[in-house]
């Protein structure tokens, strides 16, 4: 058996690599990543090599007049830009701003790790397991005189189960084959944010860095940042399995779990958070007035309910920029018993105590230089 992941919306997931502006080269509307080892062999021949070392020391960027033709004819890969004006805003921005994060690519070129589809589908099984018994749990260990650093990980553990005998144990994912490098291209994303105007009324704002924000009006003022991500279309293939021992009933038994998952199940548990992912989304498009987000996620919502009448298949989202709501699973529990929980961590109870709809901000990628989409939503398919 095999899984085919079918991107919808621009998808990265990394390696936590980033290409340093050093690393690349803007020229021609794409970036064009040097092979700086190929280069250093050339110019060791001559005299070049102390200087270019001394640039690369103390450059924020490198020198296009003085190193063009290294991008010209000493780049490993090329990766165009999604919109042509994008050049311009690369141009304008610091080099701090100018660090893009890459997908994840082995010597074969650009794959998709198992572990970004497993995570997805472990975290749809938590949202179906967390209860109120598990909350009430977590609120204790936090107003402990010791509380965790990661009390997410023991309702994590209370309903999939440890690492060790996770229920996800019956299935196993193997890394996607590599992909055409022709499938990425660099987008520009920008982080939209709310800002209250009266009772339920809230004002779209665009982040900048390092803090603050911008009207609506004023978004080409905001902080836009880069990021290669397989394109819409692009396709990841892999071995899937299904574990027939674990699937036994008496074996499930000793391993703790109620009962055995099987695909056709672990499949629909994704749908369902789909949809309380999409319904939460879709309550922001509203607030901040993004018709193209919301066109969108009404787009996915119709995916979804194909996804819903298959037994091989559901809607993902996964990978970078896809924030707050599809790593939580705060949809499962009522938003008063959740708000009071996470106000008692130290990270989140400023942001709790403004009374504004959490997470308030969202990555939003760019089409043609305007708000588009939320990155990461895939279909996953066993074929």
């Amino acid at each position: 058996m095999r899984y085919r992941l079918t991107v919808l919306t621009p998808l990265l997931v990394g390696d936590g690599s980033k290409l340093s502006p050093i690393d690349y080269m803007v020229w021609k509307d794409q970036i064009n990543v040097l092979d700086q080892a190929r280069i250093f062999r050339l110019l060791a021949r001559g005299s070049r090599l102390e200087s270019y070392l001394k640039q690369i020391a103390k450059a924020e960027k490198l020198d296009f007049a003085s190193w063009g033709g290294f991008a010209q004819n000493f780049a490993k890969r090329r990766v165009p830009f999604e919109h042509p004006s994008y050049s311009a805003y690369w141009e304008r921005l610091p080099a701090e701003q100018l660090h893009i994060p890459t997908f994840a690519a082995s010597l074969g070129g650009p794959y998709l790790p198992a572990s970004a589809v497993k995570g997805a589908l472990r975290t749809s099984l938590v949202f179906k397991l967390a209860n109120g018994r598990i909350l009430k749990e977590m609120e204790a260990a936090l107003a402990s005189d010791r509380p965790p650093r990661q009390p997410g990980q023991l309702a994590e553990e209370r309903t999939a189960g440890a690492p060790s005998h996770t229920r996800l144990r019956a299935i196993a994912l193997a890394d996607s084959t590599p992909v055409p490098q022709t499938a990425l291209k660099i987008y520009l994303v920008r982080v939209a944010t709310l800002e209250r105007r009266g009772p339920d009324q809230f004002e779209l704002r665009w982040k900048q860095a390092p803090r603050g924000s911008v009207e609506a009006r004023r978004v080409e003022e905001s902080t836009p940042q880069f990021a290669e991500m397989a394109t819409p279309g692009t396709v990841f293939e892999g071995e899937a399995t299904e574990r027939g021992f674990l699937t036994q009933p008496e074996i499930a038994r000793s391993l703790g779990w109620r009962s055995p998952l099987r695909w056709p199940d672990i499949l629909a548990l994704a749908n369902d958070y789909a949809g309380a992912m999409l319904a939460a989304h879709k309550r922001y498009a509203a607030w901040s007035g993004l018709s193209a987000l919301a066109e969108s996620l009404a787009r996915l919502e119709s995916m979804l309910e194909q996804m819903r009448g298959r037994s091989n298949a559901c809607l993902l989202s996964l990978g970078w920029g896809a924030g707050f709501v599809s790593k939580a699973v705060r949809l499962a529990v009522p938003e008063d018993d959740f708000r009071r929980v996470l106000g008692q961590h130290p990270l989140y109870s400023r942001a709790l105590r403004a009374g504004l709809p959490f997470p308030k901000t969202r990555r939003i990628v760019f089409l043609e230089n305007r708000p588009a989409v939320l990155p990461g939503w895939a279909v996953l398919e066993l074929v």
